[in-house]
């Protein structure tokens, strides 16, 4: 039995989503362990893409089973709505094959309109990029023990003693702080009593699941969301998310005991991305920065928002690897560097003249370093048909093995391209 844990090395769109894919194969269980649906998988399968806000990836197998844990936050419209379009797509979701904690909090409509009317107040300067999913006002609930678990959908009467209350002051900020528009307490009751009738078969304990799992011998891979610098204790505060996204929250955010987990895989994007607003230290905004983006579809899957590009940034991954604990990197996208004569990779900042080698606390300090680079020898040759680490270019194999010294964690897996098979796997992270 091995248990692993994939999480997103920089500020998410690293490309987890394939890499969780890769390594299902080798797992008997999936679990989301945080976020609600205000990130995204794609997944490109024989041609074929798939996008997942909620469900995890794993779900494209038949024969595995896919788990949301109760640090995971649900929005039951977005989830039957993915579940209909994968059945559409030839790949029924049933109870057998998806559990969701009963733990997990749930989005309500209040949440989306108190996230939306609370960025529109905010200045230009001042807003954080949110979604507009409800993800922090549902969390903000959650932290101040008024929010709404899965489970109580199947006590009527907790369930509308606590929609009630909830929506009674709710309507108090929309109407009174943000002079938007209220939402209707029977018509959000109704909505959520259809809800209840499909989604109650898929209610369980997976904290339970897990330990039986676990004691069977089966391998068990979680799979995290957005990405280390945007985890609401660690990251680029408060241009963050409202979740902890590094790897200690998978073993909170499912049940699952720490001294179970075996390995932590972090996904590093070749280079750098961001969505939204908050500092970007190694962002491009010439030409290299245009190329990347085009050439790496840096769109994001969810919002569809054009992503901010930039040279690699080492002092961002050596913040994933001491935060999470790494024990092996995912470098993903190594294609898209494909024709560039340098690669820089920022292995330092400066901060009034001084040497700064983690991301600053200060949201201030932060957004005012200025990278320090290494420049490195690029390579001209495309790279999506290579299947073996030999057969990169030199000056590709060179730049892995910058990385993994910078960083001291070894790359386990490289990614030279979308599909599924477009991906080196040298060290596997079940195999103990």
């Amino acid at each position: 039995m091995s248990s692993v844990v994939v999480v997103g090395a920089q500020w998410g769109d690293e490309g987890k989503g394939k890499i969780v894919d890769l390594l299902t194969r080798y797992a008997d269980y999936v679990v989301r362990f945080q976020g609600g649906n205000n990130a995204g998988h794609t997944l490109v399968v024989d041609g074929k893409k798939f996008v997942f806000h909620i469900i995890p990836s794993g779900i494209l197998y038949q024969e595995k089973k896919c788990m949301i844990g109760n640090g995971v936050i649900v929005d039951p419209g977005v989830l039957l709505e993915e579940i209909a379009e994968l059945k559409e797509q030839g790949l029924p979701v049933t109870p057998e094959r998806l559990m969701v904690s009963e733990r997990a909090h749930l989005i309500m409509p209040y949440h989306t309109s108190l996230d939306q009317a609370k960025e529109a107040a905010l200045s230009k300067n001042n807003k954080i990029g949110t979604t507009g999913r409800g993800i922090g006002p549902c969390y903000m609930d959650k932290v101040g023990r008024t929010g709404i678990k899965a489970g109580d959908l199947l006590d009527d009467t907790l369930f509308r003693e606590k929609l009630s209350a909830a929506v009674e002051e709710k309507n108090f900020l929309l109407t009174r702080k943000f002079n938007a528009a209220p939402v209707d307490l029977e018509e959000i009751y109704g909505a959520f009593q259809l809800y209840k009738e499909k989604l109650s078969p898929f209610l369980g304990s997976v904290s339970e699941e897990l330990d039986k799992a676990r004691k069977q011998g089966q391998n068990i891979l979680f799979e995290g969301a957005q990405g280390t610098q945007l985890d609401i204790d660690h990251g680029t505060y408060p241009f963050v998310t409202s979740s902890n996204t590094i790897a200690g929250n998978a073993c909170n955010g499912s049940g699952f005991g720490p001294a179970h987990i075996d390995s932590v895989v972090g996904i590093l994007k070749a280079y750098t991305t961001r969505v939204g607003a908050g500092p970007f230290p190694s962002e491009l905004f010439d030409e290299v920065g245009e190329q990347l983006q085009a050439k790496g579809h840096e769109f994001g899957a969810t919002t569809g928002r054009r992503r901010r590009c930039g040279w690699l940034d080492g002092v961002v991954a050596n913040d994933a690897a001491r935060l999470n604990g790494l024990t092996g990197l995912a470098i993903t996208k190594l294609d898209v560097l494909s024709g560039h004569d340098t690669i820089k990779m920022a292995t330092s900042y400066e901060l009034k003249g001084k040497t700064i080698t983690a991301m600053p606390s200060n949201i201030n300090e932060a957004a005012a370093v200025s990278p320090v680079y290494e420049s490195l020898e690029g390579w001209k040759e495309e790279i999506e048909k290579v299947r073996d680490f030999d057969d990169l270019p030199l000056q590709a194999k060179d730049y892995i093995h910058r990385i993994e010294d910078f960083t001291g964690v070894k790359a386990n897996i490289i990614s030279v391209g979308p599909d599924r098979d477009e991906t080196l796997l040298l060290k596997n992270p079940f195999d103990k």
